[in-house]
């Protein structure tokens, strides 16, 4: 009976003794680990509040790059439609020079003539610019449509050929931009019941000056003033694209500082202090050789007394 005692006591020592250790080393691997990868879970079972806080995390990261992606468009087609616009606006101003000079009663025909044309140039340039593209290839003032904003039709006059808005991007955190402008929005323009088309009242001036055949200074005057209203549209547009460039910007500004928040929050959930787990693994390692160690004597002993 006394044999039996024995041999069930010791071999509940060295159960005891082997689980035991074997436990200190399973703690010794995890902070070695966590050392070595920088994290401090491994599974979800670790902490399962942080690795669920962590997955909420990753799923906002994820939304994030979704809204970088659409801001980096709004941006890029803004910053297309802002030069397109500062373009047009130099040409417009051109175009007031030349028919501030078309005006001069001192002008002869043919320098009218001559004056008729460039400006026909530069309303082929208008409307190239009108037709430009944006970051995507579709028309960058035709609300986004794949064909050209502007078609010019037998009679050589230019046709909006576009949607009716321009699409809106979703910026993230509830907030939308226009991305755009379409062309009628700057390039018809003025007010009561008769607007003026720009592309059509250069057009109409360009004609007259190389046909002087009636009063070529007054049409000039009067096509002076539509000009200026043009110009005037094309301005308060630009400013509308700055304002919404401005907007993204602070869109930019706000997802760039949330996502720093996040990987601060991600970096305290989930990754290991590692001051704090190497000093928790000297500890982890000297309890196991100390348990180690007194596992031999307390097993010699054992076998010395069950030799006697």
């Amino acid at each position: 009976m006394t044999s039996e005692i024995r041999s069930t006591s010791t071999r509940a020592f060295f159960e005891r003794a082997t689980h035991s250790m074997g436990s200190l080393r399973g703690q010794a691997e995890k902070l070695q680990t966590q050392i070595s990868t920088g994290g401090r879970l491994s599974k979800s079972s670790d902490d399962p509040l942080a690795a669920a806080q962590l997955r909420s995390l990753a799923r906002k990261q994820s939304l994030s790059s979704v809204d970088k992606t659409s801001t980096d468009r709004a941006d890029a087609d803004l910053q297309l439609a802002d030069g397109a616009l500062g373009a047009m606006a130099s040409l417009v101003t051109r175009a007031q020079e030349l028919t501030v000079q078309a005006g001069s009663a001192a002008l002869g025909n043919d320098q009218r003539i001559s004056i008729g044309k460039e400006l026909a140039g530069l309303r082929e340039s208008l409307l190239a610019l009108a037709n430009s593209r944006d970051s995507a290839g579709n028309a960058l003032f035709g609300g986004g449509t794949a064909d050209a904003a502007y078609t010019l039709d037998a009679s050589g006059n230019a046709v909006y050929q576009g949607a009716a808005t321009s699409d809106q991007l979703d910026l993230g955190g509830g907030q939308t931009v226009t991305r755009g402008l379409t062309g009628p929005e700057f390039l018809t323009s003025g007010p009561g019941g008769a607007p003026v088309n720009l592309l059509a009242a250069m057009k109409s001036l360009s004609e007259a000056l190389q046909v002087p055949t009636g009063d070529t200074a007054a049409a000039a005057r009067a096509g002076l003033a539509q000009l200026e209203t043009g110009l005037q549209a094309i301005t308060t547009a630009q400013t509308v694209i700055g304002a919404r460039m401005t907007f993204v910007d602070m869109a930019t500004d706000r997802r760039e500082a949330l996502g720093e928040l996040r990987t601060v929050e991600e970096s305290t959930l989930g990754s290991t202090d590692i001051a704090a787990t190497v000093a928790r693994l000297q500890e982890t390692m000297l309890v196991l050789e100390a348990s180690q160690a007194s596992f031999a004597r307390l097993s010699g002993l054992s076998l010395l007394d069950a030799l006697r």
